[in-house]
This record gives C-alpha cells, structure tokens and sequence, in this order.
C-alpha cells in the first residue's frame, strides 16, 4: 500500500532510515497530502545503512490498487535541500520525519525561505545539520582503537563508542580511506560496522559497552600518560572544555586521570614546582603575539575549519572553483547569503553583475579561479533576512591559511583582488588602501595584482553616474589582467 493510501486509511507511517522517508514524502506530495494529516512513526532498522541507495518511490500504476492516482508531477527538489535534509535526518530528534517532510512541503508550495536560518524551520534544519556534523568531527576525534590479539582473528582493532546522533555509516567511510587495508570494527549500542579490507559491513550491535574490549599494550600506554602528566601544570576545568566529560569514560586515560588531578590538588602540584624556579626573576623576550602561539595540527579540509569563529554561524564554507592551472584568480571578500546556502562561489547578484563585467573585457568565466578572502559567510540578522556584515581583519588573517594553498595549486600570473579587504589579504597587509591601488597594476611576490570595485559596491551606490564609472573601472581593470598576461615580471607596469 502506498504512503497516500495508508493516510487516506488512518494509518500512521513507519520509517527506519531517510530512503524509506524520502520515497514516502515523493508519494505524498504527489498525492498533496499535507503535514498535518501525517503521522510519523520510527522503526530502527539495524540493518540499514541511512545512506544507501533509495528504494524506487512507486509508481502511479503501482498505486493504483489502492484506488489513489497522483494529482501533481513528481517533486522536484534543489541537490543543496536534499542534502541538507539527508544529514539532518541523522538527528535524533522525536520529530524528524514529521519536521523534515514540513521542510519539503513548504519548499514544494513556494515557501523557499525555509532553507534559510532566520526562518523558524530552516533555524532549526541548519540546527539539525550542525548538530550531525559535529558530532561526526567528535567521532573522528575521539574513537580509540583497541588492537585484538592475532589470534584472535580478524578484525584487527575494535573501537567502541556512543554518538548521539545517527552518524555511523559516513564516519566508517572515513575510516575506510583512513586505515587502508587492515581490519577494523565500531561498535555502538544501536549497531556496528565492520571493515574486512575491501568491503564494509552493517550489522546491529555486537558489544555492550568498552569492557568488552581487551588491549595488551593499553598498559603500556597508560604508563606513558603517568609519566608524562605535569601536577604543577593541571586544570581541570581546561581539560573538561578541550574535551567533553561523556567522551572520557571510553578514552583508555579517563580511568586514571581523575585520580591524578585529585593528587595534583592535594600536594602533587606544589612537588612539582620547584621553589628556585619560583624565586628567579626571569627576563623579559620581546616576541610577536602570533610567533608565540604553540604550533598546532591544521586543517586539511575546509569544511573542518575552525581557525575563527566565523563556521559557527555559517551554513558552510565556500571554497574556490575554476581551472586548475588558470592564469587570472579573482579574490572577493566573503561569499554572500545565496553562496552560503548553495556552496558556491559568485551566484548571487554580485555573480550576475561580474558575468557582465567579463563579457564587457571579453573574458570567459570558466576560464577564471573564483575565490574569497573569508571562505565563511558573516551575517547579521534583520527580520527574515541576513545582512552581510564585513570580516574583521582577524578572520581574514584566520582565512589566508586558505588562500595561501589555493596560490600554491593554482599557481596564477594575475590576481585581481575586488574591494578592500580581499586587496589587504592578498597584500598581507592591514594598512593597503583601495584607493591607492585602484585599477594599477602591483607586482607583488610571484604575481601582479590588479585591484577593482567589488561588484556589491555597484549594487549598492544609487546614483547611475557612479555606478557606470565604477562599472567602468572594473571592466578596465579585468582588461588590464589580461594585458599583464604577457607582461614579463621585470617590466615596470605602465
């Protein structure tokens, strides 16, 4: 019986994954049924994989014995929703099937602000993926692999943990091009996944909790941690914000690191600190603020990035698109609300206006590295909308990380840097003024940088002569990148 039938019949709907979800939520759209009339019930299927291929959605003529045929077109949904609403039905919320198929009705009847932030439902969408991606980063970061006796058999190292949201299979696909070939498992309390070295398994739970895991040089590895562990430089309350209390109880240190903080505050701590170090008076080394930070482990994806605070309230990061190998790179300031939502760079009105610009100095976009300064969307909120707000210098600094390893592969001969702050990232400098640099040509490093309005500043200006002059310089400019294509490096710029 299809999803519409069982409606029409009074029976509630019951799904175990978003396959099942996505191919009910296509029948009842057909069907025009509206979220009020569905009720939703979940049956945990331990042996489905959320993310496996969906189940064909049925057919008119396979509908048809149940004395329903469709009264609109199958729904078409935009890849960015769809997948939004996939990972947000990895949330364990009480209502996710009921909120999730909301989201869509509201989508498919107009109502397109629901994927954004300041609306209610959409809040509460990107909430819900937030809350997933987090807690796939936490699994990354804090699974601890326990290796098995050989011969024991396969798998070689078992780990167990307890997520609080349905993250499972995609961090065993982290796993998989983690550890290559040697045999692993995961154990939750909902269910397990297994690596052989060429194919995963799904299965429900196998363990009970990280008893029932066994390690011989776990030993080892906890007199390592005593020896190392510093009484005169403990806290405690540090420790707890680096790392959430519920992940210590399955770490193998957890067992013995509150016994060593107690003996910390009852004595440990002042054994350790050596009255003569106490007494020097020491000297003072005048050192950059930034040259003292202690080196940390970078990134190695965008979407991981957390060197500023800008992710927190962003959809998603924004990186760069073109050739690989592209002779002009332009660098805007920050994607804009339509990237954020869509993950791609230049699609808004300031992408429309810049398609107008090329085709002005008869270049071809797709010939162009796009990038930004700040690869995460700043944002504050007015009514139902949010209003861009511009990157501090700080957060530029966070982001040239990036920006520095998009130079490095793309490898450009021309930069052309639109407005203020993308002209001080690319300078490196805080103090580079637009207008001294506007439309001229600087060499600077292994390229020359060419520095244009940003688009938004054309948008923006009401007065027509102003806008057609700054126009103007823009297309210049872009006309001026390519001359310097053929520039040699010692030339002065003219």
């Amino acid at each position: 019986m299809s999803a519409a039938a069982r409606v029409s019949a009074g029976q509630p709907l019951v799904v175990s994954g978003f396959p099942e979800w996505r191919s009910a939520a296509r029948d009842l759209l057909m069907h025009d049924v509206a979220p009020e009339r569905v009720t939703w019930n979940e049956a945990r299927s331990l042996e489905t994989d959320l993310f496996s291929g969906a189940p064909d959605a049925a057919s008119p003529a396979d509908n048809a014995p149940d004395g329903l045929k469709p009264i609109k077109p199958a729904p078409h949904i935009p890849r960015a929703l769809m997948e939004m609403l996939q990972s947000a039905a990895c949330c364990r919320v009480p209502d996710r099937w009921a909120f999730l198929y909301r989201v869509i009705w509201r989508w498919q009847h107009g109502e397109h602000d629901v994927q954004s932030p300041a609306d209610a439902d959409g809040g509460k969408l990107h909430a819900m993926v937030k809350a997933v991606r987090r807690e796939e980063h936490d699994m990354h970061a804090y699974i601890r692999f326990r290796e098995r006796p050989l011969d024991a058999g396969p798998p070689q190292f078992a780990a167990w943990f307890e997520p609080r949201h349905d993250v499972l299979p995609q961090v065993a696909e982290h796993f998989k091009n983690r550890m290559g070939g040697v045999t692993w498992m995961i154990g939750t309390p909902e269910a397990s996944v297994m690596w052989d070295g060429a194919t995963l398994h799904h299965t429900g739970p196998l363990m009970s909790s990280a008893a029932d895991l066994d390690d011989a040089g776990e030993a080892l590895w906890l007199t390592y941690y005593r020896s190392i562990f510093n009484p005169a430089r403990v806290n405690a309350q540090l420790m707890q914000s680096h790392i959430p209390s519920r992940f210590w109880k399955n770490l193998p240190e957890g067992a013995i690191v509150p016994a060593m903080v107690s003996n910390a505050e009852l004595g440990a701590r002042s054994t350790g600190q050596a009255q003569a170090v106490g007494r020097q008076s020491g000297r003072t080394i005048a050192i950059a603020p930034a040259d003292a930070q202690p080196e940390r482990q970078q990134p190695s994806k965008l979407d991981e990035c957390r060197r500023c605070e800008l992710w927190q309230f962003a959809t998603q990061a924004v990186g760069g698109e073109g050739p690989k190998q592209a002779q002009i790179m332009l660098v805007g300031e920050q994607p804009g609300d339509q990237e954020d939502l869509a993950g791609k760079a230049f699609i808004g009105p300031a992408g429309k206006l810049l398609d107008r610009v090329f085709e002005s100095a008869g270049l071809d976009r797709r010939e162009i590295y796009l990038t930004n300064a700040v690869k995460h969307f700043k944002w504050e909120p007015r009514g139902k909308r949010r209003l861009h707000k511009t990157p501090a210098q700080r957060e530029v600094e966070a982001c040239h990380y990036w920006l520095d390893k998009e130079l490095a592969a793309v490898q450009p001969k021309v930069i052309v840097a639109l407005g203020a702050t993308a002209l001080k990232s690319v300078l490196g400098s805080g103090s580079a003024k637009l207008g001294e640099s506007l439309g001229k040509a600087i060499r600077h490093g292994e390229h020359w940088v060419v520095t244009v309005y940003h688009p938004s500043y054309i948008l923006r200006v009401p007065d027509e002569q102003t806008k057609h002059q700054a126009f103007k310089v823009m297309v210049d400019g872009f006309k001026l990148a390519q001359s310097l294509l053929e520039r040699p490096p010692e030339e002065p710029p003219a």
